[in-house]
């Protein structure tokens, strides 16, 4: 899968700027590849994953290797060190909404008794920025700093329902909706509708389009601005709560509990 954020703005915004340290973002670019579906990964795999030359993979992974963000006992496939937190901790750390938005969902979780998190939209994809887990429901453990993809997650929905129509036309003219299960929506158009009707409802509901078994429902979270600033969801198992339920019982709940962290932003 291509990892547009980084590679795009290297080839194309910043192409040519003696500014711009393109070695520095080809770096980052290899680091983002590391996922928490992958147990390892190999020049050959992150290669064609950035469609970076496996000469430029090798030489950034030496380099990562070097200042302690990844190894490989094999000089084949390479881990990622704990050292990599350090990048986000501070983020985390020092950003209001992640720190409120942390204390929130804890509190929100034990009311429903279900998974509940907050992400903001980074590039194509949403990033967990807080989370409050009650059982695991996906496959993968997600947790802060967790990436997923926009257009297949309900707190996406929330976000991308956002966008101008400008930045709407520029995300669908990069992003491959590639299908998950058999319900994820694939058509761009079929996307462009769901995005109307989440924008006029205020809320969108994810059924098990990222996974089977999963359905989610998110709310926006403004700052006092007025401006969406994050999306908060709950996260249910499809074959305990329905979508009537979602909407009835955990709805209001939702909302309340993104109105109160948008008074403490």
């Amino acid at each position: 899968m291509r990892l547009p954020e980084v590679s795009l703005l290297a080839n194309e915004k910043y192409k040519g700027d003696p500014n711009f340290m393109t070695s520095l973002a080809r770096g980052l670019e290899v680091l983002q590849t590391f996922r928490p579906e992958y147990d390892s990964l190999t020049v050959p795999q992150i290669s064609d994953m950035t469609n970076l030359h496996r000469a430029v993979v090798r030489r950034c992974l030496y380099t990562l290797a070097a200042l302690g963000f990844v190894y490989s006992s094999d000089n084949r496939h390479y881990h990622l060190l704990p050292r990599v937190l350090t990048i986000g901790h501070a983020y985390l750390h020092s950003s209001e909404l992640a720190r409120q938005a942390q204390m929130s969902l804890d509190h929100l979780s034990q009311q429903i008794h279900q998974s509940c998190s907050v992400a903001t939209l980074d590039g194509d994809s949403i990033l967990y920025i807080a989370r409050a887990s009650v059982s695991r429901i996906m496959k993968i453990d997600l947790g802060r700093g967790s990436r997923l993809p926009a257009y297949a997650t309900s707190m996406g929905l929330v976000l991308l329902s956002e966008l101008s129509e400008m930045e709407l036309d520029a995300y669908l003219d990069r992003v491959n909706l590639e299908p998950f299960t058999p319900q994820t929506i694939t058509s761009k158009q079929a996307l462009r509708e769901e995005l109307k009707k989440v924008k006029a409802q205020g809320y969108a509901i994810n059924d098990q389009q990222l996974e089977i078994g999963l359905r989610s429902m998110a709310v926006p979270m403004y700052s006092r601005k007025g401006k969406v600033v994050a999306a908060m969801n709950v996260g249910t198992h499809a074959s305990q709560v329905s979508k009537a339920e979602l909407k009835e019982f955990f709805l209001p709940k939702l909302q309340r509990a993104a109105m109160e962290l948008a008074l403490l932003l």
